[in-house]
């Protein structure tokens, strides 16, 4: 019988991510620092509202773009938060951010085309340009630099066959942020090149210190910005999985086309509760999510502090739930440190080599868990490297 798989599918590695951690479900005892997920339940208002959609029988298809009324709450939330303008006719509901991603690359790309990726970034991201048939060419971001893109290294990267910028920040894993000022300076080089960014904003909500800029409040950038974003981690609704993505008619056009024959449409009644999130949210000022917020950035300065004392070179994250300390000073490289950790102290990270080449001497660690278990999950760590 013949080999039936593909070979684009072939050249696709698994998720770094979830192959580790199918090796840490198989041990009982384990701590996890690796879920990039809320420990936060959905807000009642949103479940309710979602289980009133289902009492009354809103169980059928919506059109494919999905739900207008959440359209057009997503549309208002977009100016009113970040100044992100974009109608309700440019802007399709999908199965979270990840169909987002994949149908904006799938409707973007040519076979050939190169896709530039700030690399360490969101593993899905060049799985999906390949399987789409583009070339992911990563950008090399150091953590000397904040990690954020310059406008040096993104002109470098670009050639005659470069199409378009994943702008990923907030960033996973890293949590990096790129400021008003970080991005007016790569605006010229995009703008120079005819580029499309391609800007996953799902952690736009959750920054630290500072409001998050989107690339598309930028009156330059206007008519070349595909904006992902979704429920997910703002408002604690992964499983609902309903994102979306916001951009010019035209290539919403061919996004939504690709949609209607893969997924036709997001589950009804999860829309209707991500509207009711957005409709609390502007009643109260956002309050579950600031609450949200709040009890992160403690985490957070938590993580810092501890992973600093323990003498691991640790960037300061500025936006999503993830730190990214260095281990090269162990004489491990993150997949070294990672393996060891999880079989000696049964603490599962996940090894920065997941998210790209330039992560290999650091590990990913979540700060989405309770601070029980971030104080028991720390603790270990400490004792693993004195023991080194």
């Amino acid at each position: 019988m013949r080999d039936f798989v593909g070979k684009r599918a072939k050249s696709v590695k698994p998720s770094g991510i979830r192959k580790f951690f199918d090796i840490a479900a198989e041990m009982e005892g384990v701590i996890s620092l690796g879920v990039g997920e809320p420990d936060f339940a959905t807000p009642w208002r949103i479940r309710d509202a979602g289980i009133s959609a289902l009492k009354k029988g809103y169980t059928q298809y919506t059109s494919n773009k999905g739900l207008l009324a959440l359209r057009e709450e997503i549309s208002l939330y977009l100016k009113n938060r970040f100044g992100a303008e974009y109608s309700k006719d440019e802007i399709v509901i999908t199965l979270g951010a990840s169909e987002a991603i994949d149908l904006t690359l799938r409707a973007v790309i040519d076979d050939g085309d190169e896709i530039l990726i700030p690399d360490p970034s969101y593993v899905s991201y060049a799985p999906c340009v390949s399987l789409a048939g583009g070339v992911p060419v990563p950008i090399a971001c150091s953590g000397e630099n904040g990690f954020i893109l310059t406008p040096e290294s993104l002109e470098k990267a670009i050639t005659e066959k470069t199409k378009a910028l994943i702008f990923p920040y907030p960033n996973n894993p890293t949590g990096a942020v790129m400021t008003k000022k970080d991005i007016e300076k790569i605006i010229p080089v995009i703008v120079k090149h005819d580029l499309l960014v391609v800007s996953d904003e799902i952690y736009a909500e959750l920054t630290y210190g500072g409001n998050h800029v989107s690339a598309a409040s930028f009156k330059e950038l206007e008519g070349r910005v595909a904006l992902i974003s979704g429920f997910s981690k703002s408002f604690a609704m992964t499983g609902w999985r309903i994102g979306y993505v916001c951009a010019p008619k035209e290539l919403i056009a061919a996004i939504v086309k690709i949609h209607q024959y893969a997924a036709i449409c997001a589950p009804i009644f999860s829309q209707y509760a991500a509207l009711e999130g957005l409709k609390t949210g502007k009643e109260d000022g956002y309050s579950s999510v600031r609450e949200m917020r709040d009890e992160y950035d403690r985490r957070r300065k938590f993580m810092l502090r501890v992973f600093t004392e323990m003498g691991l070179t640790c960037f300061e994250p500025k936006g999503a739930f993830y730190i990214f300390p260095c281990v090269r000073s162990t004489g491990m490289d993150g997949d070294e440190f990672a393996e060891a950790l999880l079989k000696e102290k049964k603490v599962a990270v996940v090894p920065g080599s997941a998210f790209g080449e330039s992560g290999k001497d650091y590990i990913r660690c979540s700060y989405a868990y309770s601070m029980k278990d971030l104080v028991e999950a720390t603790n270990k760590i400490k004792e693993f490297l004195l023991k080194k």
